[in-house]
């Protein structure tokens, strides 16, 4: 469900991304809203949904992995502690929201991959996904599915172990303020 919101928002972050990277000559777009703006000018609202499947492809198998991976791990903490789940430690919560950050982009990162790929290239280039798929593998290999990778993991530890421990402690407070 949030593909819808989010497809628009992903195909305007990787145009203006792409423009940041190569910056030859004045920008293309000096926003975001101008950015939307020539997409949609350009292309229609269908432009603007460019790479939805691909979105969806990412974030679903992606979203298994992070909720789940989080949850086990939760669940394997408490076993390990003898506690129940509101009595896991902060440590406990931090590694598991962090462990579950890892697997979903160990999981999604082939898919965004394709995805900023399709997204960003010119109209016409690729008649669809696989042909995106289809191009990476014969002239990169394989291995250019993980391109990313490295930084993805870096910044997929602390950031979702600090937003799986906001959202416990935000369950917490809500809790306590509302019993």
């Amino acid at each position: 469900p949030t593909t819808i919101l989010m497809a628009p928002t992903e195909r305007i972050k990787c145009l203006m991304q792409i423009q940041e990277a190569s910056a030859k000559g004045p920008p293309k777009y000096k926003g975001m809203l101008d950015c939307a703006g020539q997409v949609l000018r350009q292309g229609g609202i269908r432009s603007l949904f460019k790479g939805s499947f691909a979105t969806l492809l990412r974030d679903g198998p992606g979203s298994i992995a992070w909720f789940g991976v989080y949850e086990l791990s939760k669940r394997e903490f408490r076993r390990m502690q003898g506690v129940e789940a509101s009595e896991l430690s902060p440590l406990a919560v931090l590694t598991a929201g962090g462990l579950g950050g890892v697997a979903c982009w160990s999981v999604a990162i082939p898919a965004d991959v394709l995805k900023s790929r399709y997204q960003t290239a010119p109209e016409g280039r690729y008649r669809g996904l696989y042909h995106v798929f289809q191009d990476l593998i014969a002239k990169e290999g394989a291995g250019a599915l993980f391109t990313g990778i490295r930084p993805a993991m870096i910044r997929a530890f602390p950031a979702n172990a600090a937003c799986f421990f906001g959202m416990e402690m935000s369950k917490e407070l809500l809790g306590y303020v509302m019993d």
